[in-house]
């Protein structure tokens, strides 16, 4: 052999076997072939040329007529790190049955091919994407700020991942109409309480035109049972919402004026004390401690005192300071966390027996309070009371 012929040769493996095997052998010859091609594949030793001298076989495979030779090849691939792009493609390619799971979990998926399969892939692998275990940073701000709502909502969903609050109100912003992103935010339990209150409201709105343009029911008897429904469910917000970010919940409460009497009433009726100390506390520009002092310790001339420099109205007074006063004697009696119904039959009980400031009227007012905002079974005793107390008067 001349030594010009010797440098024509090239090292690594002889891949005309292989090939060989592709062209004659049969179904059986062909998957035992994607083992072993498979398995020194996997093996780390194996040098770079000698993948690269494989790829022309594996993508042969991946294009076999026979089905049960691209599964094998999917399965004995799935848990390689690194393979050559275009054999990835090639798998990635397939029917979604075979495909989807191999996209779903393959580790040869880098940040590079995630971004390719979700500029341009179609939306089955888009999904698979997006619910991957590994989602790269890149990948994930690119579905935030690009991806269709499918895909967002998939990615919202994986368990794997994290959001930031900025995260989150990225996507609330770009997709504010797209019911799946909507549903799915509205599931995690870190979403920021601006945007579940803001959700809200624009839930109600669009309740109150569906009324006004179907003519359901009476518009003033909507209007009421929509408005009840939004109070009640921004009341849960705040009760959910971290004491670390209450104030922050608040601010955003008060730049909507959303923290108005009513909902003072509502958060005393079920005993919410939480939520009446970081309205006033916001409202009256003090601290949650000395808001407390006020509340807890200085009786009603601090109630009163508080509700003044808050710009609440003095209707309030009796029913926060008769919370108040539940509260803090069921904590000496060691009865906290108490039910919604217990609380409200006590507070009743305090609103009927004690209070000499108030006047028959007042009273009977702020049982209606409790009438309209406490809990079910005890709103239908209040109610009975105040029919009693106009009968006596």
């Amino acid at each position: 052999m001349s030594e010009a012929e010797a440098e024509t040769i090239e090292p690594g493996l002889d891949v005309t076997v292989l090939l060989a095997v592709l062209e004659a052998g049969d179904s059986d010859a062909r998957m035992a072939l994607t083992r072993q091609i498979a398995a020194h594949l996997a093996d780390t030793a194996t040098p770079n040329l000698e993948r690269e001298q494989i790829a022309p076989v594996l993508l042969k495979l991946a294009a076999d007529e026979d089905r049960e030779v691209r599964l094998v090849l999917n399965e004995e691939l799935v848990s390689i790190e690194t393979l050559p792009a275009d054999v990835l493609f090639a798998v990635i390619a397939d029917e979604d049955d075979l495909a989807l799971p191999f996209l779903s979990v393959t580790p040869a998926l880098s940040k590079a091919h995630m971004l390719a399969i979700l500029r341009v892939g179609d939306e089955a692998r888009q999904i698979a994407v997006a619910g991957r275990a590994d989602l790269t940073q890149e990948a994930k701000t690119y579905i935030l700020k690009n991806s269709p709502p499918l895909i967002v909502a998939e990615m919202l969903r994986n368990p794997t991942l994290s959001f930031t609050v900025d995260e989150y109100r990225t996507v609330y912003a770009r997709l504010p109409n797209a019911a799946p992103v909507i549903e799915t935010l509205l599931e995690q339990p870190n979403l920021p309480p601006d945007i579940r209150i803001t959700e809200a409201r624009r839930t109600a709105g669009r309740m109150r035109q569906l009324m006004a343009e179907r003519g359901w029911i009476a518009a003033n008897d909507g209007g009421e049972a929509i408005a009840d429904a939004e109070e009640t469910t921004i009341l849960r917000i705040i009760i959910d919402a971290p004491e670390d970010i209450l104030a922050d919940t608040m601010e955003f409460l008060s730049s909507k004026n959303l923290l108005t009497p009513a909902l003072l009433l509502r958060a005393a009726a079920v005993g919410e004390i939480g939520v009446i100390e970081g309205v006033i506390a916001h409202l009256a520009g003090y601290s949650l401690e000395r808001t407390r002092e006020f509340l807890f310790r200085r009786g009603a001339s601090g109630v009163r005192s508080l509700l003044n420099k808050a710009g609440l109205p003095v209707v309030c007074l009796g029913i926060v300071q008769a919370a108040c006063d539940v509260t803090r004697e069921a904590a000496t009696e060691g009865l906290l966390p108490m039910s919604q119904e217990a609380f409200g039959r006590r507070l009743l009980e305090a609103l009927m027996t004690r209070y000499e400031y108030l006047s028959a009227s007042e009273r009977n007012r702020q049982i209606e309070y409790v009438g309209r905002y406490a809990e079910d079974r005890v709103r239908k005793i209040a109610n009975r009371l105040r029919v009693d107390l106009q009968r006596a008067a």
